[in-house]
């Protein structure tokens, strides 16, 4: 049985708005062989997307007079989450090498998700 997994894409913040079409197929090819790698693996995509840029999102903070939120961008970042992919992995050494796979200009974090079906009893 398959594990799933969560890659973060870190990287510098890129501006999708000022990119031509053919820049933006041009980015999107080394997404497109790690999604080829993975279902070539026999293993499942379960979500991927890219993330808008940093300015355009918010926090909320909890407090005990209720949520504080806040618009970004957050401070002083020189790289920041551009978007994520969940897959299916047999294991933890496939994971890596699937993972590594998915291009860019910063790092990934990847993290096994708990499968919660399993606590639920």
């Amino acid at each position: 049985m398959s594990d799933e997994y969560m890659i973060i894409i870190h990287e510098p913040e890129w501006d999708y708005s000022t990119r031509t079409p053919a820049q933006l197929d041009a980015d999107l090819e080394g997404h497109k062989a790690f999604q080829a790698a993975v279902a070539a693996a026999g293993q499942r995509l379960t979500a991927g997307v890219p993330l808008r840029a940093q300015s355009e999102a918010f926090r909320i903070q909890p407090s005990a007079e209720g949520p504080v939120y806040t618009d970004g961008p957050f401070g002083e970042t020189r790289e920041v989450v551009t978007g994520f992919y969940t897959f299916t992995a047999d294991s933890v050494e496939q994971a890596k090498e699937l993972a590594a796979l998915v291009p860019t200009g910063g790092w990934l974090d990847v993290h096994p998700v708990l499968d919660m079906t399993a606590m639920r009893g």
